[in-house]
């Protein structure tokens, strides 16, 4: 399970000309599921991404979660994460989970990190989608679980 995550001031999704979903101060997931991912995997990936910290505190130092400062998550399937460009010019999606594996798995993740007490937000998934958002430092981050 692959997580490219960004500190946002606001972002939102859209499908078509319509607002699906959006978030304030918070964190976006860029979510990818591979075919070797389980629920332990979404379990270990919410509580790190939750217990992060990321955020600054009144010295300015990244020291606090997105829990601490109250904020909100916007997670967003993406299996072109799973992508692999190392050979050729053409990405292989060899190792993305399949799409029934992916969906249970993302909205297994979508689960755990709600048990946090957070407000979860939700792109579609399977859907095209448009991605808003204001990156807050600039701060993005690559996990794997």
């Amino acid at each position: 399970m692959k997580a490219l995550i960004q500190r946002v001031k606001h972002a939102s999704v859209s499908i078509g000309e319509e607002l699906y979903s959006s978030i304030n101060s918070g964190i976006l997931v860029f979510l990818g599921v591979e075919k070797d991912d389980d629920k332990e995997n979404a379990v270990r990936l919410a509580q790190k991404i939750v217990s992060l910290r990321i955020f600054e505190d009144e010295k300015e130092k990244m020291n606090l979660s997105v829990k601490d400062v109250n904020g909100e998550i916007l997670v967003v399937s993406q299996f072109t994460l799973c992508g692999d460009c190392r050979k050729g010019t053409r990405p292989s999606f060899d190792k993305a989970a399949n799409p029934d594996k992916a969906v249970d798995l993302y909205e297994y993740f979508i689960k755990c990190v709600k048990e946090y007490d957070l407000s979860v937000k939700t792109g579609k998934f399977r859907a095209m989608m448009d991605v808003e958002l204001v990156n807050d430092g600039p701060v993005t981050l690559w996990l794997e679980k």
